[in-house]
C-alpha cells in the first residue's frame, strides 16, 4: 500500500475509534442517569409523586413592551409567548396547594412562580394568566403589603386574584429580603435572607428570623383568610436552623437552582429555572442532550 494511502487509512481508523469511544461515553453516562433515576423512583413508596418531574419557573417583574429589561424582568409579549408555548407543548399549570393536597398531577405539569409581589403581577401578568386560564403562585414580601408600598400588590389585589381560582399567595418572608439599607439587593460579602449571622444567639435568631417568617405566615392567613402553603427562600438561600419552622408552616418550598424538580424527594427546596429575556422557554425546558448528560453526571457525582 502506498505511504499516502496507508496514512489516510490510519487516520480513518483513528477517527472511527474516537467515534466509538465518544458513543460509549455517552451510553455510559445515560446508563448512570437511568440507574440514578431508578434508585430515586424506588426510594419513597408513600410519596404519591414518586418518580414524577415538575419544572418550576421563576419570574419577578413584568414591563410593557419596549421597556428595558434585566434578569428580573420580562415583557408582556414575552410572558404571553411563554404561556402560549406551554399550552402548545402540552403543559398544564398547577398550584402549590394542589401539590400539598396530593392531588393527581396532569401528564405534563408545570409550576409558575413570581417572587416579591410587584404591582405588575396584578396590572400586567394577571390579565394574561386569566386569558390563558393559567395558574401561578406569587410569593410576597409581606412588609410591602403591610405598609401599602405603591410598587407592590395590595391585600385587596391579592384577594381578587385568589378569588379567580388561578392565583395563590405564598410567603417570601416579612422583612428578610434584605429590606434595609441594602434595598433588597444581595450582599456577596454578608448574611442574606434567612441566613444566620456568625455568633448569633438562639434568642437573637428567633427574634430576627423565625419570628419574621411566622409573622409573614400569620398575616397572609389573616388578611386573605387562607393559610399559605408555599415559601420561596429569599435569594434561594436556605438555613438549617430555620428548617424546622419552615417545614412546619409550609408544605411546599422553593430555591433557585436551574434544574427540573424530581418530586421523589418531596416538595421541599424545589429547584427553579429563572426565566429571563435572554433564553427561550424551549431552551430552558428542552436543553440539548449534551447539556442534560453533563448536568446528570455532575449531580450523580455530587458536584452540582
Amino acid at each position: 500500500m502506498p505511504e499516502a494511502a496507508s496514512q489516510l487509512y490510519r487516520k480513518k481508523e483513528l477517527l472511527l475509534r474516537l467515534s466509538w469511544k465518544r458513543a460509549f461515553s455517552v451510553l455510559l453516562a445515560l446508563t448512570l442517569l437511568l440507574s440514578l433515576a431508578a434508585c430515586q423512583s424506588s426510594g419513597n413508596s408513600e410519596n404519591p409523586y414518586s418518580g414524577r418531574k415538575l419544572p418550576v419557573l421563576m419570574y419577578h417583574h413584568v414591563v410593557e413592551d419596549g421597556q428595558e429589561c434585566n434578569d428580573m424582568t420580562v415583557t408582556v409579549s414575552r410572558l404571553r409567548e411563554d404561556l402560549q408555548w406551554l399550552r402548545d407543548s402540552g403543559y398544564t399549570t398547577v398550584l402549590p396547594r394542589e401539590l400539598a393536597a396530593g392531588e393527581p398531577l396532569p401528564e405534563k405539569p408545570v409550576l409558575i412562580t413570581f417572587d416579591d409581589g410587584y404591582r405588575s403581577n396584578y396590572n400586567l401578568a394577571f390579565p394574561i394568566f386569566q386569558e390563558f386560564e393559567a395558574k401561578m403562585v406569587i410569593s410576597v414580601m409581606v412588609y410591602m403589603q403591610d405598609n401599602a408600598a405603591s410598587d407592590f400588590i395590595t391585600w385587596a389585589m391579592c384577594r381578587e386574584m385568589i378569588d379567580s381560582g388561578l392565583i395563590e399567595i405564598g410567603s417570601h418572608t416579612y422583612l428578610l429580603h434584605n429590606l434595609d439599607e441594602r434595598g433588597g439587593s444581595f450582599d456577596p460579602e454578608g448574611v442574606n435572607g434567612i441566613q444566620r449571622k456568625p455568633d448569633e444567639t438562639g434568642e437573637a435568631f428567633q427574634t430576627r428570623v423565625l419570628d419574621d417568617i411566622q409573622r409573614s405566615y400569620d398575616l397572609i392567613a389573616e388578611k386573605l383568610e387562607v393559610s399559605p402553603t408555599f415559601f420561596a427562600y429569599p435569594f434561594g438561600l436556605t438555613e438549617p436552623d430555620a428548617d424546622g419552622l419552615i417545614r412546619e408552616l409550609f408544605p411546599v418550598t422553593a430555591v433557585t437552582l436551574p434544574k427540573t424538580a424530581d418530586l421523589t424527594g418531596g416538595l421541599y427546596a424545589l429547584p427553579r429555572h429563572t426565566v429571563t429575556m435572554n433564553k427561550s422557554l424551549d431552551s430552558i425546558l428542552n436543553p440539548p442532550l449534551k447539556t442534560v448528560v453533563k448536568a446528570g453526571i455532575k449531580e450523580f457525582l455530587g458536584l452540582s
